[in-house]
């Protein structure tokens, strides 16, 4: 059962009920309790991190399979580029050809037929068109190539240590894996510091930024009208000093009750209606930052506003 301890902050109290017997006559019950709310915690947070983990190794596994066939898709479609480049300067040399034997009055027959078969073909309207098909397939492919990208730098499988990261990077990637949360009911905004230094970052730090990107897409979502054509915005921003970085993600949501903001970070805190939150999300991006990082998580929110979620991440000092 869930409980309020003395300093405020929710907990979960597990509770067991045993008979007392003596001498078979029932003589009541053995009531015991215990706080385990930080046993559940953890336990949340193994399950949670052994589910990235296989997530991690799939995505990344997945990512290659795809990354092979989609380069040799590009390299073919512009080598078909070329190709029709230089065709197409054949085809102009062909005309003038036509053009030189009409004046001349030489193989009418053939240059009649020529002709007509070129009326028939419509090989000006091809020739109009493959171009903007080609740059539309080739679009396509760097598009899907950027996608499998993120995916494989979202995914990190096998990395136990903190290593130094482009959060910039990380930050895009994640959003680009997290498009389908957000892209039918908000529009996404970077502003990213162009020299932003490198932090030591363990891989779990994706989990954090992909989980309030997803929680800001779901705030948008409700507070938009079920049939509203609008959408709402989400907004990522960097910035550092000289000892941390800041990262900065708002969105234009409902907004968080402030009788709710102290117990946000709260494990099993939510929300979200039953069957749509474990209320461990914010608990572990907390414990993600502040335990595994050294860095802090702070929200700001206004009801019927929007929230934003504050990241400082230290940066790594160069060892002497």
């Amino acid at each position: 059962v869930t409980f309020q301890r003395p300093d405020g902050s929710d907990g979960i109290l597990g509770l067991t009920i045993n008979s007392i017997f003596d001498n078979s006559i029932d003589n009541g019950f053995l009531l015991l309790g215990s706080d385990i709310t930080k046993r559940l915690k953890l336990e949340g947070q193994l399950q949670l991190a052994q589910k990235m983990e296989a997530i991690g190794e799939l995505a990344a596994g997945i990512a290659h399979e795809i990354n092979t066939p989609l380069q040799y898709v590009g390299d073919n479609i512009r080598f078909l580029q070329e190709s029709f480049g230089e065709m197409c300067e054949l085809r102009d040399r062909y005309y003038q050809l036509i053009q030189h034997c009409e004046a001349e009055k030489f193989a009418a027959d053939m240059v009649g037929n020529l002709k007509k078969f070129n009326e028939e073909a419509d090989i000006d309207f091809i020739i109009e068109e493959i171009p903007p098909a080609i740059s539309q397939s080739l679009d396509g492919v760097d598009k899907a190539s950027r996608i499998v990208a993120a995916m494989k730098e979202f995914s990190h499988p096998g990395q136990k240590e903190k290593m130094l990261t482009d959060i910039n990077k990380i930050l895009d990637s994640t959003a680009t894996v997290a498009k389908n949360e957000w892209k039918y009911v908000a529009k996404m905004n970077t502003t990213f510091d162009e020299h932003l230094p490198l932090v030591k970052c363990l891989p779990e730090i994706n989990q954090v930024f992909l989980n309030m990107i997803v929680n800001a897409a779901h705030a948008i979502a409700e507070k938009l009208d079920t049939n509203s054509t609008e959408k709402g915005e989400i907004t990522i921003h960097t910035s550092h000093n000289e000892s941390h970085i800041e990262i900065r993600i708002s969105d234009t949501g409902r907004g968080i009750p402030a009788d709710h903001l102290r117990k946000i970070f709260d494990p099993f805190f939510t929300t979200k209606e039953v069957g749509k939150g474990t209320g461990q999300g914010l608990a572990i991006s907390h414990n993600i930052v502040v335990e595994l990082h050294q860095g802090t998580l702070e929200v700001e929110s206004e009801e019927g506003i929007g929230t934003t979620f504050i990241i400082q991440l230290p940066i790594a000092q160069e060892e002497v």
